[in-house]
């Protein structure tokens, strides 16, 4: 048998650090809006966001794989939340700029990706261990 995988700490994992990547791009967004764009529009977004990696951080805690599963699914929900909705609703309003909205949605197309493998990981961890 080989040896067993070694524990990463969460702040090396890249799907955690592709969540406060994309948390930094939307706190930028967030400081320069006013009173008003920060409580109709910026609260909601930047929740939506910061979720992704509070998720990760509290799932990848977690002890029994379904919990893990679950707040990965969850992580995976507030993206499409934060980007799909938030995101392309400020950039259609203009407080997103262009090259706001593409970087952030390639950062979140990549994390989306290793969310799902991440996942599936997990799933298969769970069944090697019976």
């Amino acid at each position: 048998m080989g040896e067993r995988s070694k524990y990463i700490p969460l702040k090396e994992l890249t799907i955690y650090r592709l969540a406060r990547e994309l948390s930094a791009k939307a706190w930028l967004i967030y400081e320069r809006l006013g009173y008003h764009q920060r409580k109709t529009w910026g609260d909601q977004m930047l929740e939506a966001i910061d979720s992704v990696g509070a998720n990760i951080a509290e799932g990848y805690a977690r002890y029994h794989f379904l919990e893990r599963i679950r707040f990965y699914y969850i992580s995976r929900a507030s993206l499409s939340e934060g980007m799909d909705h938030w995101i392309d609703l400020g950039f259609e309003r203009g407080v997103v700029t262009k090259e706001e909205h593409e970087a952030m949605f390639l950062i979140a197309k990549s994390l989306q990706i290793k969310l799902n493998s991440q996942i599936k990981t997990t799933y298969e961890a769970k069944k090697d261990l019976g």
